[in-house]
This record gives C-alpha cells, sequence and structure tokens, in this order.
C-alpha cells in the first residue's frame, strides 16, 4: 500500500466521527495525491456525509381517488421488494369522525394497497386535509438470518481499508457496519448471496449525482439488502427484478460517487421501522486490511 495512503488513512483517524466531514484533495505534477482535512492550494473538497440511500424516484407514491362521498386513499409500489409505508393526516377538514390519522402498511412488490378513506361530513362540499408520506425498502416484521459472505469480488488479493464503524465514512446508521476494499478498476463484482435485484445505477461518472455513485441493490430472502458501491460506470449487467444467485456477475469495481480511490464499499442493510439501517456480516474468508486507524469502538 502506498505511504500516501497510510498517511490519508491516519489523517482520517484523527477526524473523529460527525455527521459531515470535508476533506480536500490534490494532486502535484507529479502525480502525488495528497489529502488534508484544511483548504490546500489546488485542492478540491469532499464532503462525506451519510446519505448512502438511494432515492426510489417516484416508484413509491401515494394516490388519491375522489368519489361522491369523500376521497380513497392508496399507496401504490412499483418496486421489486416489499416497501413500509407511513402516512399521517393532518389539518382535516370536512371529514367525519373515526378516519384514522396514521396509517402504517408493508407494500408487497408491484402492488397498490389501500390505506383510508375519509368521508364527507357534509355531502357536497370538498374533503381537505394536509398529508406526510413516509417510507422505506424492506419489511421490518422479517427476521435476518446468521449467514457468513463469500467475498463479492474475483482476484485479489486485496485489503480492507476501512472497515466497521470508520470514522472517516462509516459512522451514521445506514452505513456503520460497511467495508471499504481498495482494488484496481474493472475488477469483476459478483453476487455474494441469492436474492432478487431491486435496483441499481449505472450512468453516473466520477461523483456523479449520489454519492453511492453506480451501485446494485439485492434483496435477499430474509429481507436483508446486499448493497454493492462505487461501481464503474456502464459495467451494471443485471436489471431489476432480476433472480440471481451467489456468484452471479453483477458488474465491475469502479471509482464513482464520493469515493477517494478505486474500491468495492459493500453493505447489509434491513428495514428497523422506516428506515434502513446497516447491520453486522462478515466474510467467509479473512481479508487482510491496512492497521486499523480508522475504527471505532463497537
Amino acid at each position: 500500500m502506498p505511504a500516501r495512503t497510510l498517511l490519508f488513512c491516519a489523517l482520517l483517524a484523527a477526524c473523529g466521527p460527525a455527521l459531515a466531514m470535508t476533506l480536500y484533495k490534490s494532486t502535484d505534477a507529479y502525480g502525488v495525491v495528497s489529502y488534508s482535512e484544511r483548504p490546500i492550494p489546488g485542492g478540491r473538497p469532499f464532503v462525506f456525509r451519510e446519505p448512502m440511500v438511494e432515492q426510489l424516484d417516484g416508484q413509491v407514491r401515494l394516490q388519491a381517488s375522489t368519489f361522491a362521498k369523500g376521497v380513497r386513499l392508496s399507496a401504490r409500489n412499483d418496486t421489486y421488494a416489499p416497501v413500509e409505508v407511513e402516512l399521517r393526516l393532518e389539518r382535516l377538514g370536512n371529514v367525519q369522525g373515526g378516519a384514522s390519522r396514521i396509517v402504517r402498511r408493508v407494500l408487497p412488490a408491484r402492488a397498490t394497497v389501500p390505506l383510508t378513506v375519509l368521508t364527507a361530513r357534509q355531502p357536497g362540499k370538498p374533503v381537505t386535509y394536509k398529508d406526510r408520506f413516509t417510507y422505506a425498502l424492506g419489511n421490518p416484521a422479517q427476521r435476518h438470518q446468521a449467514f457468513r459472505y463469500p467475498v463479492p469480488w474475483r482476484g485479489g488479493p486485496f485489503r480492507l481499508t476501512q472497515g466497521p464503524n470508520g470514522r472517516y465514512s462509516h459512522f451514521g446508521p445506514k452505513g456503520r457496519y460497511a467495508m471499504d476494499i481498495a482494488m484496481p478498476e474493472g475488477t469483476p463484482i459478483i453476487a455474494a448471496r441469492a436474492g432478487v435485484v431491486i435496483k441499481t445505477e449505472n450512468s453516473q461518472s466520477g461523483r456523479g449525482t449520489h454519492p453511492s455513485g453506480n451501485f446494485v441493490r439485492i434483496l435477499h430472502d430474509d429481507g436483508t439488502m446486499g448493497v454493492y458501491l462505487h461501481l464503474m460506470r456502464g459495467s451494471v449487467v443485471v436489471r431489476e427484478g432480476q433472480r440471481v444467485v451467489y456468484g452471479t456477475s453483477l458488474a465491475k469495481s469502479g471509482n464513482t460517487g464520493n469515493s477517494t480511490g478505486p474500491h468495492l464499499h459493500f453493505v447489509v442493510q434491513r428495514n428497523v421501522g422506516l428506515a434502513l439501517e446497516s447491520i453486522p456480516y462478515q466474510f467467509n474468508q479473512p481479508v487482510g486490511g491496512l492497521p486499523d486507524f480508522t475504527a471505532g469502538n463497537p
């Protein structure tokens, strides 16, 4: 591992955990990369937060249909995974008593589910309300099973550069137990566990518009999800809704999104109740690493 990478990791350890972190990266005339937590001449800022959960882009939505006596509210799920939704209704106007103010449901994949009906107290006059609709992938009622993951790549050996509780970017609920494995761009990435591909991104270059870069999200049979991040643009070869088994080719490793160098970010998540959180996991074989500069206490 280059000395500058060791220095970079040491710097990360000194930065301490936070909700967001800005580092500055510069490259000199000889191609030597330097990092600093302070602005440096020619340095470009990297701001690390914890939004490593992709948007569903209208795939989960609230639907309202009026009828003679009021309004029917339902939720539509166009993803290939179950989705937990919550509807909160406020400022109800011209609504008969008994209407649910808070409704929470789990929507099956590719399904529409009724949520509630608002019936007019005075027929002929409109029903009014203010809604707040939230959702999260997965079914929180499922209980995950113990599973040791085969490494999700071919080739190597490669090294772990940031592990669980890493102070660099593995400090929030969604990524606390993720692992970063440094590897050359173009390394074959494979499914570490059987499941259904439920979300992909394949068109980002460099930092792109999302910190995850290009990615593949796979729903396992126990409700957990394996997410493979920072993949090479145009390399994703699976599609949403496709069933995969261990060893299925997914993509090639890259350096997209909030990434300071070529690596694979692999995380396992589950729905804990309208929120995705990472869960601890282990590979089924040792993965060597740098001295543990970034790991905090569990």
